[in-house]
């Protein structure tokens, strides 16, 4: 076989390496996309598509329990088999409508091998074929991590990528890791009828930064399942499933454990250290989060596999900046990087935006216990804190445990984008009855904070319960 010959090698087709492909592509490089599978990326396959579908499942269940709220009567009859069917199905819609971008690249850009280094831009394909590349944009994304005591269950502990896969809904389940993933779907199975502990060796929910939030979160989950944090249980098999010990004689059996307990870096068979690339401990190369290249060489790390923030538009952010710093290279530039945004898809939606909570600035509340809104629609949880920078009450970040909180917080990271001030959010004009009316109450708090004042009176004239 021949050699092969590029301006831009990229290792991984997933959504930092398709947007890293795509963009060096369109700067007039010639490249090549390297992926041993090409089956699409994790957002559609094992990620965000597919949990969410689940999660509808979830929550159209809660719905029918919490009509009787209102008078309607009902309780849901769960058919796991189509649960997971409908999840399958919709999953696989999903992740053929991704695989189809691989069909519209130039005929030999798509290489269907694994890769490793055998120096900094020279990589050796398991086809026996040798890539030559002028950069190399690493974007192989991550892996879920089992840790060693779990390892030996077989077929009764599942992850991200075998959970969705299940072709019914399990009796019982325990979740390790309280983080994003864990939240969600030890929720959504609650919610399906399937009994649920949920365990995390860290003291705080979702390892979120605001502790009034995370303890409101708390107090929410922990009205449909069993949670355990600050424990790290010991797994066993027994005859009808798994038995976790943790504590003072404390056990649980259960069905099944879901492994939700991180997702290091993808880098087994690259053989980095043959790269020539300075490593940290982990065997990540070490890198500039601003260009994303490894050292000075003419190297870049995209997306899920550098650890930065794992979430799917930060990585399509970070596979255009590697692809367009790979053609530029070695005259690479910082990129302009958006507000960091997070969102867990639990119910109430928690999102964490921009600046993360500090001594020096001035806090917002608002309570949705009390919200008109959320009153009437029986979804009155929630916490929200914004965080402003003195002395003109410029948003720099929020924490927000919220009904409807996913699309709030769209609101809210676009304003601390734009970098607007408390007060001119508060000019803006608030429908009512809405939940979005609730965010005035931590506007308002920061505007009281600081020198420059409310709005007119027209702004605080909210009907009562609003």
């Amino acid at each position: 076989m021949s050699d092969l010959t590029c301006d831009v090698a990229v290792i991984g087709a997933g959504t930092a390496g398709l947007a890293a492909e795509r963009n060096a592509r369109q700067t007039g490089a010639s490249t090549l996309l390297i992926d041993d599978a090409f089956a699409g990326t994790l957002c559609a396959t094992t990620g965000c598509m597919p949990s969410k579908l689940l999660i509808a499942a979830a929550n159209a269940a809660k719905d029918v329990r919490k009509a009787g709220e209102m008078g309607v009567n009902a309780e849901p009859v769960i058919d796991g088999a189509a649960v997971m069917a409908r999840v399958q199905s919709m999953r696989d819609d999903f992740a053929e409508a991704t695989k189809s971008s691989f069909d519209s690249l130039p005929e030999g850009t798509a290489i269907k091998a694994r890769a490793r280094f055998l120096d900094t831009t020279r990589l050796e394909l398991d086809d026996g074929r040798t890539v030559n590349a002028r950069a190399v944009v690493i974007a192989t994304g991550a892996a879920p991590q089992i840790p060693g005591a779990f390892k030996s269950l077989g077929d009764r502990v599942l992850t991200n990528e075998t959970v969705f896969e299940q072709k019914t809904l399990p009796r019982s389940l325990a979740v390790i890791g309280a983080g994003a993933v864990g939240l969600e779907l030890a929720q959504a199975f609650a919610r399906l009828g399937v009994e649920t502990a949920l365990f995390d060796q860290a003291e705080t929910i979702g390892h979120l930064p605001d502790a009034d939030v995370a303890a409101r979160m708390h107090e929410t989950l922990a009205a449909e399942l069993d949670i355990h944090m600050g424990v790290s249980p010991e797994p066993e098999a027994v005859e009808d499933g798994v038995r976790l010990s943790w504590g003072e004689g404390e056990t649980r059996t259960c069905e099944k454990v879901l492994v939700a307990a991180g997702r290091p870096p993808r880098l087994e068979g690259l053989d980095l250290e043959d790269s020539g690339l300075e490593l940290d401990k982990h065997g990540l190369p070490r890198f500039d989060a601003k260009t994303l290249q490894c050292g000075d060489a003419p190297v870049f790390i995209a997306g899920d596999v550098n650890m930065q923030v794992p979430v799917l538009h930060e990585a399509s952010n970070e596979g255009a900046i590697a692809g367009r710093n790979a053609v530029a290279y070695p005259a690479v530039s910082n990129a302009d990087r958006t507000t960091s945004f997070q969102i867990i898809f639990t119910d109430p939606p928690i999102a964490v935006i921009g600046e993360a909570p500090a001594d020096h600035h001035v806090v917002g509340c608002s309570d949705f216990r009390d919200q008109g809104r959320a009153k009437v629609e029986a979804c009155n949880e929630g916490l929200v804190k914004l965080y402003a920078s003195p002395p003109d009450g410029v948003l720099a970040g929020a924490v927000m445990a919220m009904p409807g909180g996913d699309h709030a917080a769209h609101l809210i990271a676009w304003a601390i984008e734009r970098r607007e001030t408390a007060s001119a959010l508060l000019k803006m004009p608030f429908y009512h009855p809405t939940l979005e009316e609730g965010l005035k109450d931590a506007l308002r708090d920061i505007c009281a904070a600081t020198p420059v004042p409310l709005p007119e009176d027209r702004d605080r004239g909210d009907p009562p319960g609003a």
